[in-house]
């Protein structure tokens, strides 16, 4: 079945109609609406038309409203409050001061640098809700290729080519140890300075990173332990278990354990890495906690620094 909407009411008729009825002139209105003045009139007569009413009595340049207008104004202030909602909506929208952010990430940044720049970057944006989730880097990139979030930030190569690459900052490992150990007087260690000693090692590419470094200095790299993430290797540290090789975001956040940090030699790096989606522009909010991110992680306390 067609349904006739000839006769429907328009929403920019009745928006004109009661820019007129609160500015008391077409002039007014118009200025209110950056319409000409014609233009408003025009639109008047339009509407009075399609109601078949009068609603305004005309004598020279002035409009006196009927009592039919009255009323209509009346009853068509929610959908003026409505149109008024919309409009700051929009606005908001627009100026990313409402709307939604989906974040998902890794440990090493999730739980160091990334929760700092989201604070600077919702700073005065009170209406956005935000969804932050931490996983391994194969969700991460799931999530965004499959647009269950907006952003995803990382450790290491983009194993995904569907995605878009946003690079960072390139971080050097460190290797963090309990404060009393023998090798803290050390101002650098090597992979051969730490054979002999109990070892954490993580089952990541970070893992990898460090045993291929063992691998080239000709120094077997067996660790007593094994973990995922940098943060847990740390509190193993921290515990007299041992010494690992981690990022230096998370070693810089573990600034309150009983552990002392130095640079790992020869310089291993890793990249801290966003990705968005492929097609189309990123969501104003996730280019701007990019930024954030890249401006945060060019200065201290997440550079690689020697400290203890």
């Amino acid at each position: 079945m067609r349904i006739d909407r000839r006769n429907d009411l328009s929403l920019r008729l009745l928006e004109v109609f009661g820019a007129v009825m609160e500015r008391r002139t077409t002039t007014g209105a118009a200025e209110h609406l950056g319409l000409s003045q014609p233009a408003v009139s025009n639109a008047i007569r339009a509407l009075e038309n399609q109601l078949g009413l009068t609603l305004f009595e005309r004598t020279g340049r002035s409009l006196r409203p009927t009592e039919e207008a009255r009323l209509l104004v009346h009853e068509s202030e929610p959908i003026f409050a409505m149109l008024r909602a919309l409009e700051d909506e929009v606005r908001d929208l627009k100026h990313g001061r409402a709307g939604r952010l989906r974040i998902v990430t890794t440990p090493p940044l999730g739980h160091t640098i990334l929760p700092h720049a989201l604070r600077e970057v919702l700073a005065g944006r009170e209406r956005v809700q935000v969804r932050y989730s931490v996983h391994r880097i194969s969700v991460v990139l799931q999530a965004v290729e499959t647009g269950a979030a907006d952003v995803g930030v990382f450790l290491g190569p983009v194993q995904n080519q569907g995605l878009r690459s946003h690079h960072l900052a390139d971080g050097e490992l460190v290797v963090v140890l309990p404060r009393d150990h023998p090798l803290a007087a050390r101002t650098v260690l090597t992979p051969a300075d730490l054979s002999g000693y109990p070892q954490i090692g993580l089952n990541t590419i970070i893992g990898n990173i460090v045993a291929s470094a063992h691998a080239a200095a000709g120094v077997p790299h067996e660790p007593r332990f094994e973990t995922r993430y940098s943060q847990s290797a740390c509190a193993l540290v921290d515990a007299g278990l041992g010494l690992a090789v981690v990022d230096p975001y998370t070693a810089a956040a573990s600034a309150g354990l009983a552990i002392v940090t130095r640079p790992f030699r020869p310089a291993a790096t890793i990249s801290a890495v966003a990705v968005t989606r492929g097609k189309g522009e990123a969501p104003k909010l996730a280019a701007q906690l990019v930024e954030v991110l890249r401006r945060r992680l060019a200065t201290p306390p997440f550079t690689p620094a020697a400290r203890g």
